[in-house]
């Protein structure tokens, strides 16, 4: 195959495995699981990593897609013997490419935003024992 076919390929498969992994380091930096350290802010540093992890898979996204674009479009404009409608033109896979790209960067900056203000992180937060149902009142 082409270079910017191989080059494409490779960089949709480090999305995907960027995409897998962020999957994971967000599941685990939620603050409704129990994998993991208690702290809230640990958790919350857990979610910004697996944000990160979503940033950098949507921008291989937006690499491989817009490579591919490029390449289709030098080649529709290049002068050449191949007909003008046996040529390349962009697909219903290229926009679903750039739409993708941009929902998992959007997605991966929410969970950034999920990084604690300054004024909450040396705070030590206690978990009580009981739940407030459970305690006798005298």
């Amino acid at each position: 195959l082409a270079v910017h076919i191989q080059t494409s390929r490779a960089l949709m498969v480090i999305s995907l495995l960027l995409g897998f992994f962020g999957i994971i380091v967000s599941v685990v930096g939620m603050k409704c699981t129990k994998v993991g350290d208690e702290d809230p802010v640990t958790k919350s540093r857990i979610a910004v990593a697996g944000g990160v992890l979503f940033i950098l898979s949507g921008l291989c996204t937006l690499a491989a897609v817009s490579l591919y674009a490029t390449r289709v479009t030098y080649e529709f404009f290049r002068e050449s013997a191949v007909p003008i409608n046996a040529r390349y033109e962009f697909g219903s896979a290229l926009f679903i490419g750039w739409g993708a790209a941009s929902l998992t960067v959007l997605g991966g900056s929410l969970l950034c935003c999920s990084c604690p203000a300054k004024e909450r992180r040396g705070q030590q937060y206690y978990r009580q024992s009981q739940p407030s149902t459970a305690r006798e009142y005298v």
